[in-house]
């Protein structure tokens, strides 16, 4: 497995990983412009991919609001996940924080024990005494 910047032309392996986990929201208007947009902003996007088949397994996107960095759509497909795949792909993304300087902030639900766990072993800590609030707006 190799970890590599997005490509454009990764996206419908991207948006099928998405749907396969369970995590992708057509209404947040998430395209392959918007990742280049993002990136373009400092942001990065990584992409985890079995290099024989050149099947992207895994994505880490992470965004950067001048502050901080969100790290958001963390997938593994699910016949990958509890293989270390995930854990490489969460050590990647800190390291591409740790020498711009940044943290990274993310959102888990709460039932995601695995995610969970991988992230609080990392040293992600809970941030006590907020909730989160979205309003999606038409795209």
């Amino acid at each position: 497995m190799i970890i590599r910047d997005y490509r454009p032309g990764d996206f419908p392996q991207i948006e099928a990983l998405w749907k396969e986990t369970g995590i992708y929201r057509s209404e947040r208007g998430d395209s392959p412009e918007v990742i280049l947009q993002c990136n373009a902003q400092e942001g990065k996007f990584l992409i985890l991919e079995d290099e024989i088949n050149k099947r992207i397994i895994g994505t880490s996107w992470l965004t950067w609001d001048g502050r901080r960095l969100m790290m958001q759509y963390f997938a593994v497909l699910p016949s990958q996940q509890g293989l270390g795949y995930g854990r490489k792909l969460a050590i990647e993304s800190m390291a591409y924080a740790r020498n711009k300087g940044a943290s990274i902030k993310l959102e888990v639900h709460h039932d995601n024990i695995p995610a969970i766990e991988l992230y609080r072993g990392l040293g992600f800590k809970i941030l006590e005494g907020y909730e989160v609030y979205l309003v999606y707006h038409d795209v």
